[in-house]
């Protein structure tokens, strides 16, 4: 009996909890919905508007299921305000539309062109008018700018209301100067001053002079790429554990200028200890190898020779016939004597062949044009080095701004597939250009050319130069892959005109053309073969002018084959400050024609640094031209003087006949120059030159007593400048002649100076 009690008692516990529980529950979801009423919308449907509501009539009212809704709506983005409300067993629901937007304008805005930010925009005419979308494009848009370096920019969105609930968007722009970084510090550097690592990096404070250049201005992208080039200085200085802690930026409160901050931590420096080559593969002679080796042993450690020195193996062991090899550095830090030992572990690669070569971004250039510089082809085995070698070939075209060249796994374990994506460049120019040189006077020139024509990699170019000693017409055109062979094939075809009465007497017009053929025979050697066909005339000789010189008067009809080897391992063509470069020509005139003569002419010029930023060059030239059975003319002759022998006038030295130079037969030239940093900022390439040159002219098949000719070496010593100006190249020397005769015409400055703009 007493159980049952219990039972009963528990049972009835139990029931008034579950009533007091549910009865809230039950209250909250209201009374049955009956009828939902759509009031506010003008442009949306209602049934549209209903299919976002979750309260359905003939349901209990549930706050929940409501409050979804209203979300619901409002992510539609078409309503600007929705609100429920219940009437009896009515759901009312009020909504407010956005606008449509009718146009959309920018004002104040001269930097970046209207289209460019509509670009950017979601803000469209004819589209829904929100506040976010709107605070979003304003985000966007202050992104171009910072894009171009206007952090300091500020745009004021605001709307005019129309008729139709429609509005207006105006963007009102206060674009701001540009923000520049006006001082870049480092933290951490003990071995290398603030002004040395400054200049291994990309970004520059902000100066007068670097308003052609957009370094000065703060990118984020640019930022990372100063920390790699900092790395990589100090890895090739010895500093194997250098790392950059960090790089902070901070925008100064006027939002005009950046303050720039690295902080790094340099390590220890090490030196290269023991360098030993292992190689896997037994017919490979270790020695031959070990003289591979950049790097000397007791040298500070130089990651960049490291990398040299792998290339070096792998393409000497390529050339041997071992088509897959793989070069590992295995480097091991001695911290006890600071000395880094590497063992050059030549090893058998994995067998990978290529695949296919796949190539995308080239909208213009022919798909051939980039698969002919490949060193290669499909079905080849792959070799890493060949690969960076066709990614070189391709940047030194000039057709693309940018080249990737990566690959991956093909449809085999042994096969690998290439991709190359490129971004094509502009290609067309057209020039104008205006200077002075103290040898040819005023010039000015206009010159169009295209050097990917019609995306086949021709190279088509007219000029026209118009100066006061001498005017020029040519026009030349370059096929690279003649026949689709590794042959350079062209033409040219050319109208000079001299004015030579200051320093001979005599004016002179040449009208020509010319056939081109050449051929790399090595990655740094080049031979071109060339026929050409010219008419000379010597005319308007003055009275006074030398017998000799009036004896040429008339026409001559010469055709004459050619041939030219250019060796260059020079780093840079303007400015170089290593490597070598010789330059054999030698022309045969006689083939047809009235001039028979054989020339022959060797340039040669050796570049090594000696400090940092000291550059010495040793140039010389030398020149002999023969006659075959007939005197040669004198429009065959050399004349020196003015750029190429300074210290004297253009055609200053040499055989002479009272002021009228004859030219000569034989010549040379030599000069010993030392370029030197003038104190300004490197990136302005100006540099200082001290030089000393000897040179001399002589042999002339004319004879007489009045003739003065002298093989006696001419000596000149001078100091000058060189800028290799965004506007073209400029040279000024100031020369003293130490030795030269007295029939010699000496000139103390020299000065040439050409724009392209």
């Amino acid at each position: 009996m007493i159980r049952v009690l219990r039972s009963l008692l528990a049972l009835a516990i139990l029931l008034v909890g579950i009533s007091t529980v549910s009865a809230p529950a039950l209250a909250q979801r209201g009374p049955v919905i009956t009828h939902v009423q759509i009031t506010g919308n003008s442009r949306v449907e209602p049934d549209t508007i209903r299919s976002y509501i979750s309260v359905r009539e003939g349901q209990p009212f549930d706050p929940g299921e409501a409050d979804k809704s209203l979300k619901a709506l409002f992510q539609t983005g078409l309503f600007a305000d929705v609100t429920f409300q219940r009437d009896g067993g009515t759901l009312v629901v009020k909504v407010v539309e956005n606008p449509i937007i009718n146009r959309v304008q920018f004002e104040g805005n001269r930097r970046v062109e209207d289209d460019t930010l509509r670009q950017e925009i979601a803000s469209k005419p004819r589209t829904v008018f929100t506040r976010a979308k709107v605070q979003s494009d304003v985000r966007r848009m202050l992104e171009v700018y910072r894009r171009g370096g206007r952090f300091n920019a500020a745009i004021e969105p605001k709307i005019i209301k129309l008729d139709q609930n429609r509005v207006d968007l105006v963007f009102e722009i206060f674009e701001g100067s540009i923000t520049t970084i006006s001082r870049i510090s480092f933290v951490g550097n003990e071995n290398f001053s603030d002004g040395t690592l400054r200049e291994q990096i990309r970004s520059v404070e902000t100066a007068w002079f670097r308003f052609l250049s957009s370094d000065d201005r703060y990118d984020p992208d640019r930022i990372n790429f100063d920390k790699e080039m900092l790395r990589k200085y100090y890895l090739s200085e010895g500093y194997a554990d250098f790392r950059v802690v960090s790089s902070v930026a901070e925008l100064t409160p006027d939002k005009e200028h950046f303050f720039v901050t690295f902080t790094i931590n340099e390590g220890e420096r090490y030196k290269f200890g023991k360098l030993e080559v292992n190689s896997r593969f037994e017919a490979l002679d270790i020695n031959t190898l070990k003289a591979m080796i950049v790097s000397r042993e007791g040298d500070w450690y130089n990651a960049d020779e490291v990398e040299a020195t792998v290339n070096a193996i792998t393409e000497a062991v390529g050339t041997l016939g071992y088509a897959f090899v793989d070069v590992r550095p295995n480097i091991k830090r001695n911290k006890d004597t600071k000395t880094i030992d590497i063992t050059f572990d030549v090893q058998e690669g994995p067998r990978v062949y290529v695949e296919r070569i796949n190539i995308a971004g080239n909208v213009r250039t022919l798909d051939k044009v980039i698969r002919r510089e490949f060193r290669l082809a499909e079905g080849d085995a792959f070799n890493a080095a060949k690969l960076r070698r066709s990614q070189q070939r391709l940047k030194a075209l000039g057709y693309f701004e940018k080249v990737d060249i990566t690959n991956q796994q093909g449809t085999a374990q042994d096969k690998t597939i290439i991709d190359v994506n490129v971004v094509e460049q502009s290609t067309g120019e057209i020039s104008f250009g205006a200077g002075y040189s103290t040898s040819a006077g005023v010039l000015g020139d206009i010159t169009v050319r295209e050097r990917n024509l019609l995306g086949k990699g021709q190279d088509l170019r007219l000029g026209l130069s118009l100066g006061t000693r001498q005017t020029q017409i040519d026009l030349s055109f370059t096929e690279p892959y003649f026949l689709e062979r590794n042959l350079a094939a062209g033409f040219d075809i050319f109208r000079i005109g001299r004015d030579l009465q200051n320093s001979s007497s005599f004016d002179e017009k040449t009208i020509g053309a010319a056939l081109r053929l050449g051929y790399a025979l090595s990655e740094h050697t080049r031979q071109t073969f060339k026929y050409s066909f010219k008419y000379d005339e010597i005319f308007n000789v003055a009275s006074t002018a030398s017998p000799f010189i009036q004896r040429q008067v008339g026409k001559t009809y010469t055709s004459e084959v050619g041939m030219v080897i250019v060796w260059d391992r020079r780093d840079d063509r303007q400015l170089p400050t290593k490597g070598w470069a010789v330059r054999w020509t030698a022309e045969l005139g006689g083939l047809g024609g009235t001039e028979h003569y054989l020339r022959n002419r060797v340039d040669a010029g050796i570049h090594f640094p000696v400090a940092t930023d000291f550059v010495v060059s040793f140039l010389g030239t030398a020149g002999a031209v023969f006659g075959l059975n007939d005197d040669v003319k004198i429009a065959q002759r050399f004349f020196i003087g003015g750029d190429s022998l300074r210290g004297f006038q253009i055609a200053g030295i040499g055989p002479r006949d009272g002021n009228d130079a004859l030219g000569g037969k034989y010549f040379y030239t030599g000069t010993a120059e030392l370029s030197f940093p003038l104190g300004l900022p490197k990136e302005l390439n100006v540099v200082g030159k001290a030089f000393i040159e000897a040179g001399s002219l002589w042999g002339t098949d004319d004879v007489g007593a009045t003739i003065r000719d002298s093989s006696a070496l001419r000596l000149s010593a001078g100091i000058g400048m060189q800028w290799v100006s965004p506007f073209g190249p400029l040279r000024l020397d100031y020369s003293f002649p130490i030795k030269y005769q007295p029939f010699d015409n000496r000139q103390h400055l020299n000065f040439s100076f050409g724009t392209r703009f």
